[in-house]
């Protein structure tokens, strides 16, 4: 007989036991069977209580009865809960009833609430900059971007501080400011030149640049770590690099200077994205994205504020004149900028709630619904070889995912 005891309701939730390593499982809403295996030795395990996880009695003490055969006791799970159990220790979902029914069906509708979300808020973002930075006429990348950040600074702040989406995380150290700080630095940069690319060339075709993103990631990777992948994986990049190069000479609107700026945004992407795994790969360094943007995005207003000032000079009066003129200028700024925090809250949310690789597939399509979406909005024209470029680079990104899962 093993006795468990419910400490407090106000602790924190751990099952400890003698000698036995412990492993933590997310789950979604429902009722979950944690098993035992006849194998396991008797242990006693102390359950200590945070939140309404566990769907015991009222009573004060409860009990497990070890026996040959497998011991089971059934817990409560809400959404988002997460139960930390023996390695080894299975988790079952136990049959749903019609209430549980409903909670899953709730919970599926939930996901794809999620994934629509953040779908309209990545073309939103992406469709709202092309038109303050083209077709409005609103030519200061650097203040728009600033804009971005500042709400992302305030949001994040809202968000972990006072909503508790995730926990706050703090900075430990000189060097890892540092290591932030450059992270910072480089995300700047591939912000500022993917909107000032904006300026220059259609979303298609901006797109079609951005999705080279992984054959930037290699080289990067190779050159900093050494790291090699499979040849399997480098043969995937071909037709990558292939298609922006066919799209590229098929493409009616063809810039020069944004075309190169829209490259080096890509490899920005790249570097940085290498650069975090390096910088923050201990243990103790690892944040999680939305601390990461808490702590960056600050940073990054305070690279960008001496660059507007510098480089888009009286930024500010000009917008104040345009606003007296056309006050729908305010709107478009601050919904613009809300919607770029709710880009990387909704990237968070749909990464915890499927998975890394789901985000990646769902972000290949990303790429081709924002084309067309874009074409049917601002009638930029296209030509077959242009479309063909874009596919044909869509599939290599395709066709490399699959080659690095197979790899792993």
């Amino acid at each position: 007989m093993s006795q468990i005891t419910l400490i407090s309701p106000a602790t924190l939730i751990a099952i400890t036991g003698m000698r036995k390593k412990l492993g933590e499982i997310s789950a979604a809403n429902g009722r979950y069977k944690l098993s035992s295996l006849s194998s396991q030795p008797h242990v006693n395990w102390n359950i200590q209580r945070h939140i309404p996880w566990f769907g015991f009695n009222n009573s004060s003490k409860y009990y497990y009865s070890y026996g040959k055969n497998n011991i089971s006791s059934i817990v409560n799970v809400s959404d988002g809960g997460a139960i930390s159990v023996p390695h080894g220790w299975p988790l079952e979902k136990v049959s749903d009833d019609e209430k549980g029914s409903k909670m899953k069906g709730s919970s599926r509708f939930f996901t794809i609430g999620l994934v629509a979300a953040w779908y309209s808020s990545n073309i939103g973002v992406l469709l709202l900059n092309k038109y303050l930075l083209s077709n409005y006429g609103f030519k200061y990348p650097i203040f728009l971007t600033m804009c971005h950040m500042t709400a992302c600074s305030l949001f994040s702040y809202v968000a972990i501080a006072w909503l508790k989406i995730v926990p706050m995380q703090t900075i430990r150290s000189r060097v890892q400011f540092f290591k932030i700080s450059a992270l910072s630095l480089i995300f700047c940069v591939s912000v500022v030149f993917g909107n000032i690319s904006l300026r220059y060339l259609p979303v298609s075709f901006n797109q079609a640049i951005g999705a080279t993103t992984p054959f930037f990631t290699a080289i990067f990777a190779y050159i900093m770590t050494f790291k090699r992948e499979a040849w399997l994986t480098y043969f995937t990049l071909v037709p990558v690099v292939t298609g922006v190069v066919i799209a590229s000479g098929g493409e009616p609107s063809f810039h020069l200077f944004g075309f190169i700026i829209c490259i080096a945004a890509t490899a920005a992407r790249a570097l940085k994205s290498v650069l975090q795994g390096i910088l923050l790969s201990s243990e103790g360094e690892k944040l999680n994205s939305m601390n990461l943007l808490l702590y960056m995005a600050p940073m990054a207003v305070v690279f960008l504020l001496p660059a507007t000032l510098i480089m888009e000079e009286n930024v500010v009066g000009i917008t104040l004149a345009l606003a007296r003129d056309d006050v729908k200028i305010i709107w478009y700024l601050l919904f613009n900028s809300a919607l770029a925090y709710f880009v990387n809250l909704t990237n968070f949310l749909v990464t915890k709630h499927t998975s890394a690789l789901t985000l990646q597939v769902l972000g290949n399509a990303k790429g081709a619904v924002a084309v067309v979406v874009s074409i049917l909005i601002f009638r930029n024209p296209v030509s077959v070889t242009g479309m063909m470029g874009y596919a044909l680079t869509v599939f290599g990104v395709i066709l490399y995912s699959e080659a690095k899962k197979r790899t792993k």
